[in-house]
């Protein structure tokens, strides 16, 4: 089994399509799919929606997405091409209590990959892609710090020659670390389907496991 990680450094920088697009054009993985979602209070983790409840009630959530058509992210995980894809939700800081729950459906799986960076602090994947957008000041704490343990950077097309502007980021964190250029509507350039099938591979895996 493969285990892949899609992270990035704030929202709306591209992480669901790359998934969506390493699953679609990486077909023979038969993934199972994993969108993680951590709300602060005021928001409900049962469904997403503000939720005055600030008690323990309704702090994990776990549901397989069963409609590729319904509009979420997890639908178009499954619209992609995963054989099952699943939404997460908990309260911000409380992911290890879905982790008995994630652990049973990815020991279930053939291959997995899920979008998020805090699955870092639980999962040891065989690959993290770290999703970057130069034009975007916010960087989470969660991206920062596992940044350097991202075995590649999709850094988003046009983006690249801009000044960052992440405070608290430091540079040398990135250092040695592939970069890979990334553009709608594809999200995923040839380049980088054929860095992620290498690292993918029987053979590096079983050396990287050894």
């Amino acid at each position: 089994m493969a285990i892949v990680v899609v992270g990035g450094h704030s929202r709306d920088v591209g992480k669901t399509s790359v998934v969506a697009a390493l699953i679609a054009r990486l077909p023979e993985m038969r993934w199972t799919a994993f969108k993680i979602t951590q709300f602060g209070h005021g928001f409900c983790t049962a469904n997403g929606e503000p939720c005055d409840c600030q008690t323990d009630e309704h702090t994990v959530a776990v549901s397989e997405e069963r409609d590729s058509q319904s509009g979420t992210d997890s639908a178009r995980f499954l619209a992609a091409g995963a054989l099952r894809s699943f939404w997460v939700r908990t309260r911000i800081g409380n992911l290890a209590a879905a982790m008995p729950r994630l652990r049973k459906e990815i020991a279930a799986a053939q291959n997995v990959i899920l979008e998020s960076n805090s699955i870092m602090g639980f999962l040891r994947p065989d690959l993290y892609l770290s999703v970057l957008d130069q034009a975007k000041a916010d960087f989470k704490d969660s991206a920062r710090l596992f940044l350097d343990r991202a075995d590649a950077l999709l850094v988003r097309a046009g983006s690249e020659e801009l000044v960052p502007r992440w405070r608290g980021v430091s540079p040398r964190l990135a250092i040695g670390i592939p970069r890979f250029s990334i553009a709608p509507p594809d999200y995923v350039s040839d380049a980088v389907i054929a860095f992620v099938q290498e690292r993918l591979s029987s053979e590096h895996l079983r050396i990287s496991r050894d």
